[in-house]
């Protein structure tokens, strides 16, 4: 059997070492076009950032160190140019001496990734423009930071490559600027959410531009000029395009292979496409949404070396199939950990679920051991099932315990009120003996049983102010002093039972405290009195962040500049 896999990164290297377990006689070949083999995409950044300080570091093989453990021909810098399903082989491009061939296969595997968009803007082949997909463009942006010392660069795009490019720019010493067309950063976060990452961007003096629509770039002197439709020009020494990828499907194209939602070879669960005996993984494949069932288009590591593996299983007779991916994600943001799982709000919405959802403010451990950290958790569930969607979480630590924990809960088939059970570790320093993910499961049981009531962010605003209804604050005078929403009365958590006397049962009570946890026992109180009492999600402390935002979002600064 003669397997050749096109793309030798996460999944056609591992779809290659995996092949190599499971048949030792198998003949397999490789092709890259890129000039390495097995290398980490996920560090690319950070080698610019001098985070990671040896080149050879971003590569877990390399040619001869595939051939050595499991005798397997990888050859980079050749390009897979045509398929011929019928007579079953490729042609292919040595790039280095500009000879094609034609390489015979009994199977072949594309793995070819997804490749960064490039509008046709005026400008866009400047030199000054970088895209970050491959180790050779991490090498230029590094090469070009080193030669010519630039000391602003403009980051357009606010994902994972352009949020992690422009945190490891400004280690380097430069001022740095982020254009975004949406009007929020990490479109895998709900825009309340998103509010802690911009309030931490802007926090560094990174300067944000939300709601930015770019429409080209001009040399002028030694600088390059970004002019957009709404913020004026933008002037910087150098600029980093990350507004996404599209699947790279060229090849396959050529072969006639069916196509499915955003471009994407459409496969199976076998990772079998269209055309028999052409197998398919990675960034440029569709996928089904593990929670929506929907057909998606999800370019993560972890899906692409699952789908490797299961490619090669079946290949060699294997049952294997890949369940669908839920898109489980995270990134540092300088000392922040954002991470999530499955749908968000917004995109259960999309999907047509009922759903609702809950924030809490609980500490990374025992809040009375040294060292806690506050996150803020935020779970998606359906309203009648009680269905885990999704989840995500933001702090400073123990974020990534917690998502991992519910995108175990999630994938198991584990229910909202099932998370209140779970056995998870307890010591001072490392959780609380009610652990963030049991306490979304004790909230969580208490709105689907009905015991408790909630109102959202968006719901305050819309709140009336005459009187109709009462509006209580239960922090104490203090922090009620600090900062309040207008509108609300402060009666202290400590001081309700003996002040119920001041409150109208006739009217209904929205409660609000500085996280949620005095004011869900403020609610207990008084619905166990006879008033009809709502808990409001998140407290004060997420409000707060969250109109912060939108006010400096809606500032006269050019689409939500800092001051």
């Amino acid at each position: 059997m003669k397997t050749v896999i096109v793309g030798g990164v996460a999944g056609g290297a591992t779809a290659a070492a995996r092949l190599r377990r499971l048949d030792e006689n198998a003949q397999i070949v490789v092709f890259e076009k890129s000039g390495y083999v097995s290398y980490a995409n996920c560090g690319l950044p950070y080698f610019i950032g001098g985070v990671i300080t040896d080149r050879e570091d971003l590569t877990l093989q390399t040619p001869q160190s595939f051939y050595s453990r499991f005798r397997i021909d990888v050859k980079t810098s050749h390009e897979v140019l045509d398929i011929d399903k019928n007579k079953k082989t490729v042609t292919v491009k040595d790039l280095k001496s500009g000879k094609t061939f034609e390489e015979s296969y009994d199977t072949l595997i594309l793995s070819p990734g997804a490749k960064p968009l490039k509008p046709d803007l005026p400008g866009i082949d400047s030199p000054k423009i970088f895209t970050l997909r491959n180790v050779e463009d991490t090498f230029a942006i590094y090469d070009f930071v080193q030669k010519h010392k630039p000391e602003k660069a403009v980051v357009i795009g606010g994902g994972y490559i352009g949020l992690e490019t422009a945190e490891n720019l400004y280690e380097k010493g430069l001022e740095v600027s982020v254009l975004q067309r949406p009007k929020q950063l990490m479109n895998t976060l709900d825009y309340d959410m998103a509010t802690f990452v911009h309030a931490k961007l802007r926090e560094k003096g990174i300067k944000l531009m939300l709601g930015c629509n770019v429409t080209g770039f001009e040399e002028k002197d030694s600088h390059i000029i970004v002019t957009t439709a709404d913020s004026g020009n933008i002037s910087a020494d150098m600029v980093i395009l990350a507004i996404g990828v599209v699947p790279d499907t060229a090849l396959a194209d050529k072969a006639g292979l069916e196509k499915g939602v955003k471009g994407c070879i459409k496969v199976n669960s076998h990772m079998q496409s269209s055309v028999k005996d052409i197998y398919a993984v990675g960034d440029a494949v569709e996928v089904t949404h593990f929670v929506s069932k929907e057909k998606a288009s999800i370019a993560l590591a972890g899906p692409a070396n699952k789908q490797g593996r299961i490619a090669a299983d079946n290949i060699c007779g294997i049952h294997s199939e890949f369940k669908g991916s839920m898109g489980s994600s995270i990134i540092k943001v300088f000392d922040l950990t954002v991470a999530g799982t499955g749908l968000t709000e917004k995109a259960a919405l999309k999907a047509g679920l009922e759903c609702e959802s809950i924030i809490l403010a609980p500490s990374s451990h025992a809040s009375y051991y040294p060292g806690a950290k506050t996150m803020t958790l935020k779970v998606v569930f359906e309203k009648k099932t009680g269905r885990l969607l999704g989840a995500q979480a933001i702090g400073k630590e123990g974020v990534d315990k917690r998502i991992d924990v519910l995108a175990t809960a999630i994938m198991a088939g584990l229910g909202a009120e099932d998370l209140k059970d779970l056995d998870l570790c307890y010591a001072p320093p490392f959780s609380s003996a009610k652990d963030p993910v049991n306490m979304a499961g004790f909230v969580m049981d208490n709105i689907l049983s009905g015991r408790i009531k909630q109102f959202h962010f968006e719901d305050v605003d819309k709140l009336p102010r005459d009187g109709s209804v009462t509006l209580l604050d239960t922090r104490t005078t203090g922090e009620y002093s600090r900062g309040h929403v207008e509108g609300f009365m402060n009666i202290p958590v400590d001081e309700l039972r003996e002040r119920l006397g001041e409150l109208d049962k006739s009217k209904k009570i929205y409660v609000m405290c500085q996280s949620g946890l005095r004011s869900y026992i403020s609610t207990c109180i008084l619905n166990n009195s006879g008033f009809d009492a709502f808990n409001f999600a998140g407290g004060y402390r997420f409000y707060s962040a969250v109109k912060n935002e939108m006010v400096c979002a809606e500032s006269s600064l050019p689409c939500g500049m800092d001051k």
